[in-house]
């Protein structure tokens, strides 16, 4: 936090302040039996504060107390300490005609390589998380396994043979 200040006696910065200061003020000068020590001063001052927030009702709060509005709205909450768990789904695709499907994770979009011997073949994907599987949808034949690099947009079947290179 940066602590700012700005020029007294100026409403549009520091308007609700000095109201507040002088309604202080007001309610410190009614008081039958003035303070004559900086503890007798502050106790007035605690009892004033807790007049004010809990008992006095503010017309800009449709006539509410600053507590009971502070209770009534929503409290942000700590975001959980342990990750989110993976929700496992089922999608039923069917692969390209290159051999291929797409899927998107994370909200990336990420193609993952099956083959083009399975080609046009309807398929069920089991996901959980970063873990996959490819299923053949009518036999229920284990196509593919694998676990989805996110770094990476093409999943490559395997290793690959180096090509060899023309003489």
């Amino acid at each position: 936090m940066t602590q700012k200040h700005s020029k007294p006696n100026h409403p549009t910065t520091c308007g609700k302040v000095e109201r507040f200061h002088q309604t202080l003020k007001k309610w410190l000068t009614a008081q039958p039996r003035q303070p004559t020590t900086v503890a007798e001063l502050q106790a007035l001052c605690d009892q004033f504060l807790a007049y004010y927030n809990t008992r006095r009702p503010h017309r800009s709060l449709n006539r509410r107390t600053p507590s009971a509005a502070y209770q009534t709205r929503p409290k942000a909450a700590p975001a959980a300490l342990t990750p989110a768990q993976p929700q496992p789904r089922v999608r039923r695709d069917v692969v390209d005609s290159d051999g291929k499907l797409t899927l998107r994770h994370a909200g990336r979009l990420h193609h993952i390589g099956v083959g083009r011997t399975h080609a046009r073949t309807p398929v069920l994907m089991l996901i959980n998380g970063c873990d996959i599987r490819i299923i053949h949808a009518t036999t229920g034949e284990l196509i593919r396994e694998l676990i989805l690099n996110p770094a990476v947009d093409y999943q490559t079947r395997g290793i690959r043979k180096p090509r060899p290179k023309p003489s």
